[in-house]
């Protein structure tokens, strides 16, 4: 059992049933161009894992026979999948909106010149993710140059016109704390961010999300490393508000790994916990392509109070 989840399986969490199923969230691979300590994805240069084209084909079996809205792109660095480009122009070709969830250091690597024009000229939203407005916070975090090399990225999105005035080019950041804290009031934070960024590099952005870091993987190995992951939890705990409960985004997303299997959220996907189904114990797109998800029960664990503690989290944002 994974180091975190045998201290996450006993939980006084609500029960929780889906809602209509809007987005599909798929991680491409677990490949990445950087590794930070806060992922709870434990990506990295030299991981291997990556989904195949025949995968990919049944994504869009799923989203046709279930009318998905939404295909929301991570990973890893998820651009840097070999069918990512192809996988794109085939979503949008069909009317799909599509996020992708950046981690705006691919823009300034090799081989990736023309990624931000095509993301541009394919109408993508880019979810970027910029953990601090503070360099020396996102380079201790993230890795040494990031910063510089995110500004760089930040400032060729805007070149191309995203979130400039009369254009439709969205293009949000995500902050994350530094370490076993709940993020500051959102709102706040974002006009920290948008004064700052406007004032030193004149780059401009649309929406500011704050994410909690949950206690799952790399993060959370570490909490219980440095003796903080009971104190974390507690924390999760006595900050955890009933309202957020009805607008946590696994009622209305489905999580779905580079194999293919589902789960109700990408940290349940991380801490190998399927979506319940009636159809396998271990659920494949393939098994659900006809079957009808909305009032299924939520698969839940400790860590499900990352999402509901404080003003909320999810991967747009706070929820209340």
């Amino acid at each position: 059992m994974l180091p975190t989840l045998e201290r996450l399986t006993e939980t006084r969490f609500p029960a929780i049933q889906r809602g209509k199923l809007t987005t599909l969230q798929i991680n491409l691979g677990y490949l990445c161009n950087q590794q930070c300590l806060h992922c709870h994805v434990n990506a990295g240069p030299k991981r291997t894992e990556l989904m195949e084209q025949e995968t990919i084909n049944t994504v869009f079996e799923f989203i046709d026979a279930h009318s998905i809205e939404v295909l929301d792109l991570t990973g890893g660095a998820p651009e840097m999948n070999p069918h990512f480009f192809d996988l794109v122009r085939h979503a949008r070709q069909r009317g799909l909106r599509v996020l992708n969830r950046c981690n705006l250091t691919i823009l300034e690597e090799p081989g990736y010149e023309h990624l931000a024009s095509f993301l541009a000229e394919q109408n993508v939203e880019i979810v970027a993710s910029m953990p601090c407005y503070q360099k020396e916070n996102v380079d201790s975090q993230r890795g040494k140059g990031v910063y510089d090399a995110s500004i760089a990225g930040l400032r060729q999105l805007n070149a191309l016109g995203y979130a400039q005035p009369d254009s439709d080019l969205v293009l949000n950041l995500v902050f994350n704390p530094q370490g076993p804290s709940l993020p500051p009031a959102q709102a706040e934070l974002e006009r920290d961010y948008r004064r700052i960024f406007a004032n030193d590099f004149n780059i401009q952005f649309n929406t500011l999300f704050t994410l909690a870091n949950m206690p799952i993987k790399r993060f959370g190995s570490m909490l219980i490393s440095t003796g903080q992951f009971e104190d974390y939890m507690q924390l999760l705990h006595t900050a955890h508000k009933p309202e957020n409960v009805s607008a946590v985004m696994c009622r209305s997303l489905l999580s779905v790994d580079w194999r293919g299997y589902v789960y109700d959220c990408d940290f349940n996907q991380m801490l190998d916990l399927p979506i319940n189904s009636t159809n396998s114990s271990r659920p494949h797109l393939q098994d659900l392509l006809n079957t009808e998800l909305q009032g299924v029960p939520i698969t839940i664990a400790d860590h499900c109070y990352g999402c509901t503690a404080g003003q909320g989290s999810s991967c747009g944002g706070a929820l209340s």
